[in-house]
């Protein structure tokens, strides 16, 4: 074995185990769709007070809206105690501190959880339920004396400092049925106006908000199950000569071997871009902090939003560095590679595979998060956009995740991998073996099965047009929605 094979093969193993144990840590961490549960609930119940025309509010939130918010609120406990009880399982052979870092957070996260389902308890006339309820928040000392302050006011007693505490630690309709309760025993009935009055406002925003974000998923699905109809009309009338058939007959001409797809997708995918980039940055921010340049604890969303960007691009530049050296004495490629060509009906095979896309992967994810049970973790850029409420912050992470990404990723597994892999199987294996590639390296075990759905439509479109537009566009489409959707909830999120 040459010695290039034996450095491989060591990066390899080393890829598998750094990658397999971030798997693993992705066990105890709960998915982001739980987040989105939490923040959609929470909308609703704002939404629920809109006191204007009822056609749009009854036809988008429930009769029991309050009733609904408290079961998913305590459904989400408990899959943070099981989330909890999966990291503390792990906490004997916790080398790194992550499990007792994650068990940390949970238990914090759950004190937030409390403060609210006692809320809810209060509002349905349960105060003894929600009394307990407060009595068990007891990890972060801004929730604890949140507790104490909603334990006194549903005591009736006005504890001091009773408002700015409710102002600072809650939001939205929480916040607003706290201060209501103040307010009473206050006996301030100019407050209580004013607060109806600004509720009515912010409720009527809310309606809005989430008439977008179940009308446009709603249009989505409809559209996608059409196309999904049509391509198998045409398949069963067509046969071969429908869209649907016909993919293994589309192969590339591979001029290197099996050793350059190893070195790109380990040397330039996991060493460069993983380590090298994905390492040294975070020492370079802690080297920046240890000398009073940058103090990362104080970081909001827009600065949480430039180092991400930063750190894709330099891992997209690091990887597509090592993708280029390692074909470039096989320039000029044979006709058909990292084709990018805006002649052609590629936008049409983009903007169809995104609406073929939506109802297929709706329908994975309901049935993996039923494998998974709320844990697998999820991409961690995710929260912060939602909790970020800086449209400049957006901005900046529309362009890392609808630019930047679509450019890098497609151009990596389905400008290069995936062609690659026909020289030694099929086209439709080449698809397949791709996608799951494309999805582990994502990092996160709830991820895995509808990613793998995404990469393999991804694939699909890119092999039927042999042009990276097509699947740029998809891509780009799919993640900005997915942004677009978190933009519409922030601001309501626990």
């Amino acid at each position: 074995m040459t010695p290039k094979r034996i450095f491989l093969l060591i990066l390899t193993i080393v890829a598998i185990a750094a990658m397999g144990m971030d798997l693993i840590t992705s066990w105890s961490q709960p998915q982001f769709q739980s987040r989105l549960e939490l923040s959609q609930t929470d909308l609703v119940l704002q939404a629920s007070a809109f006191q204007g025309d009822q056609t749009t509010r009854k036809a988008l939130i429930d009769a029991k809206p309050e009733e609904a918010a408290l079961k998913t609120y305590q459904e989400t406990l408990g899959k943070v105690d099981k989330a909890i009880a999966t990291a503390e399982a792990q906490l004997s052979k916790d080398t790194t501190g992550t499990f007792a870092n994650e068990v940390k957070k949970q238990e914090l996260l759950k004190d937030e959880l409390r403060l609210r389902i006692g809320i809810l308890q209060a509002q349905q006339k349960k105060p003894d339920e929600a009394l307990k309820t407060w009595e068990t928040v007891s990890q972060n000392s801004k929730e604890v004396a949140t507790a104490k302050v909603l334990s006194d006011l549903w005591r009736d007693a006005i504890p001091v400092a009773a408002e700015p505490t409710l102002t600072q630690n809650l939001d939205g309709w929480f916040e607003t049925r706290s201060l209501e309760k103040l307010y009473t025993l206050q006996q301030r009935s100019d407050a209580i106006e004013q607060l109806k009055v600004t509720e009515q406002q912010a409720s009527q925003q809310a309606l809005v908000r989430l008439a977008a974000i179940n009308g446009l998923p709603a249009i989505a699905i409809l559209s996608g199950i059409g196309v999904l109809l049509f391509l198998i009309g045409q398949r069963l009338i067509k046969g071969k000569q429908s869209l649907l058939s016909g993919t293994n007959d589309i192969t590339w001409t591979v001029p290197w071997d099996g050793e350059i797809v190893w070195q790109v997708l380990v040397v330039g995918f996991f060493f460069v871009g993983q380590i090298l980039i994905g390492q040294s940055l975070p020492v370079l921010v802690a080297l920046a902090r240890s000398a009073d340049l940058i103090d990362p604890t104080t970081w909001g969303a827009k600065e949480k939003a430039v180092l991400s960007l930063v750190t894709y691009l330099a891992l997209a530049t690091g990887g597509l560095s090592v993708l280029y050296g390692s074909i470039r004495s096989f320039l000029p490629l044979p006709s058909g590679w990292f084709r990018l060509s805006l002649k052609g009906n590629w936008w049409l095979w983009g903007l169809g595979g995104y609406v073929a896309a939506y109802p297929l992967i709706v329908a994975v994810s309901w049935v993996n998060n039923q494998i998974w049970q709320g844990r697998g973790g999820s991409n961690p850029i995710l929260p912060i956009v939602l909790e970020g409420r800086d449209p400049i912050a957006f901005g900046i992470f529309l362009v890392t995740a609808a630019i930047a990404a679509p450019l890098f990723e497609e151009t990596f597994f389905r400008g290069f991998l995936l062609p690659s892999l026909t020289k030694y199987f099929s086209t439709w294996q080449a698809i397949l073996l791709s996608s799951v590639l494309f999805a582990v390296v994502h990092l996160s075990l709830s991820e895995v099965i509808p990613l793998t759905v995404l990469g393999t439509i991804l694939a699909f479109v890119y092999t039927r047009t042999q042009n990276l537009m097509a699947s740029i566009l998809l891509h780009a489409l799919w993640n900005a929605g997915m942004l677009l959707t978190l933009f519409f909830l922030g601001g309501t999120s626990t």
